[in-house]
């Protein structure tokens, strides 16, 4: 497969037919756009170097634009003419002439390695400044315009984290609500929920919104050197939902990697023998609901949305029976032959479920056991009273094979009917349809094109919108066959039927995920 043929910093215009006029602003996206430095290549997709671009809608018109990452990782590695810097599936060994005992010893003593810069994931905004960023503690601040890098960010520098993830809320207010884990240096480990006010940036004096960083909670380790994964959360108006997975890092094993000549990835274990804990935190008082809920061992990624329902919390996600996912994206296997990656993964991989969680809010404990305490009528989920007390959830499924799910931004935290996703296949192309589910009816409507390989779907509402799904749906695409090129694809978000597309005269990537700024963010 062919990931990518970038080329750096492009300008472009292009022209879109049909493009509703109130459609203003800019789509942002993120992903690995460099996977060959040199003589040298990296071994996993979620290692290349980041490339970030831009459409720009205005007034009719559309701009694109893309520029790799000038982070610290991109510098050195573009320097050297190699890759120097480790990655999440690359580890680069030190150079035998340097003293391997102070590395070793400056690396126990950390417990935890340096990571890379290289923020791929996601574009998030803390305040009104806009960071590519993924799961570690540094982040590169852009400005959304350029795609310049401002400055590198270190959360370390503002609050106790080694880690944080690429996915965090927005309230109605602009608030902005995040999650990390703070390891061996900062005291006892815990996972921590925080929060960045809106109005927290200081461009005059060209503060950081970080600077203003408030800990909404803590949540102690279930095992102290086995913390739980995880890439996202859900959050209500009044809770954070919190998944503790039985899918771990092994902090032993993370620190002493690169001694034993094992890449980061490896240090990711799944126990299906565990259970999976379910945090439900009082976003106003940072305090854990006292009622344990759990359920079987799972994996999850993504969670779509949450919200409170009559005594209850609600809260969907996309779930795994195994961690597999990560393993389909080495580049040994992107590259390989359908027929080929078929025969030697054939039942490696589990497919991706939509399943909804439901979490009664009043719990008597003198319930009798085996009672469902979930009263909701629209939904088969269950939560199951045990003799110590606990609940015993049990999900709804509501669609299979759909992953990178979106909505309507606008009710997040609140009551939904739909999400968009893109449609998984275990093959070497796997993104190849994005899809539309509704959740009442449970029925689904999807857009595809031969040879078109569709990025994560972005939902825009339209100007004055007053259903749920009044708007538009945004995906780059690529294509597989050279006579093809890329393009912006609009979609009717009701219906799915093509609005516009627009061929790009340029080379881009297959992304990961984005932010849509309305034009007045932009100012």
């Amino acid at each position: 497969m062919t990931f990518c043929r970038c080329r750096d910093d492009v300008t472009t215009p292009i022209g879109l037919a049909a493009v509703p006029e109130w459609l203003q602003g800019t789509l942002l996206r993120n992903g690995p756009g460099l996977f060959k430095v040199g003589d040298t290549e990296y071994n996993h997709w979620f290692d290349g170097m980041a490339l970030i671009h831009s459409f720009t809608f205005k007034d009719g018109d559309v701009y694109y634009r893309s520029k790799f990452l000038r982070s610290d990782t991109f510098k050195k590695n573009t320097q050297a003419n190699k890759i120097v810097v480790s990655e999440f599936g690359t580890m680069i060994y030190p150079d035998p002439c340097k003293n391997i005992f102070s590395k070793a010893f400056s690396y126990l003593l950390a417990a935890i390695p340096d990571f890379t810069d290289n923020n791929l994931i996601n574009i998030i905004r803390y305040g009104e400044d806009y960071y590519a960023s993924s799961e570690v503690n540094y982040m590169n601040q852009i400005d959304p315009v350029t795609l310049d890098v401002i400055g590198k960010m270190n959360y370390r520098n503002h609050i106790a984290l080694n880690m944080a993830t690429a996915h965090p809320h927005y309230d109605d207010e602009g608030n902005t609500y995040n999650m990390g884990t703070a390891l061996m240096r900062f005291g006892m480990p815990n996972y921590v929920i925080f929060k960045v006010p809106v109005n927290a940036s200081d461009k005059e004096h060209k503060k950081p919104a970080l600077r203003k960083v408030k800990q909404v909670c803590s949540i102690p380790f279930r095992s102290t050197l086995f913390p739980s994964y995880f890439h996202s959360f859900g959050m209500t108006e009044n809770y954070i939902i919190f998944v503790e997975q039985p899918f771990k890092l092994d902090i032993l094993r993370l620190a002493t990697a690169i001694f034993r000549s094992v890449n980061w990835a490896s240090c990711l274990k799944y126990d299906k023998e565990d259970i999976t804990l379910i945090h439900l935190v009082d976003k106003k008082t940072g305090k854990a609901v006292s009622t344990k809920f759990y359920t079987d061992a799972l994996v999850v990624f993504h969670h779509i949305n949450a919200y409170e329902d009559d005594g209850h919390v609600v809260f969907d996600m996309i779930t795994y029976k195994d961690s597999n996912l990560y393993e389909m994206f080495y580049l040994v296997n992107l590259r390989k032959e359908t027929h080929e990656f078929i025969e030697s993964n054939m039942g490696n991989f589990s497919p991706p479920i939509c399943q909804r969680f439901v979490l009664p809010l009043t719990v008597d404990k003198d319930t009798p056991k085996g009672t469902n305490l979930v009263s909701l009528k629209d939904t088969t989920a269950k939560a199951v009273m045990q003799r110590d007390g606990s609940l015993y959830c049990l999900p709804d499924t509501i669609f299979e094979g759909l992953e990178l799910p979106g909505i309507n931004y606008k009710l997040n935290g609140k009551k939904y009917r739909y999400f968009y996703g893109s449609r998984v296949e275990w093959t070497p192309h796997p993104n190849k349809v994005i899809g539309k589910v509704d959740i009442v009816t449970r029925k689904y409507i999807e857009w595809t094109e031969e040879d078109c390989y569709p990025s994560e779907p972005v939902f825009v509402a339209s100007s004055g919108a007053m259903e749920e799904d009044d708007g538009v749906i945004l995906s780059s695409v690529i294509s597989l066959n050279p006579k093809k090129s890329p393009f912006m694809l609009v979609l009717n978000a009701k219906t799915f039927e093509e609005i516009a597309r627009a061929s790009i005269d340029a080379s881009i990537h297959m992304d990961l995920h984005g932010h849509f700024i309305p034009t007045q963010s932009t100012n």
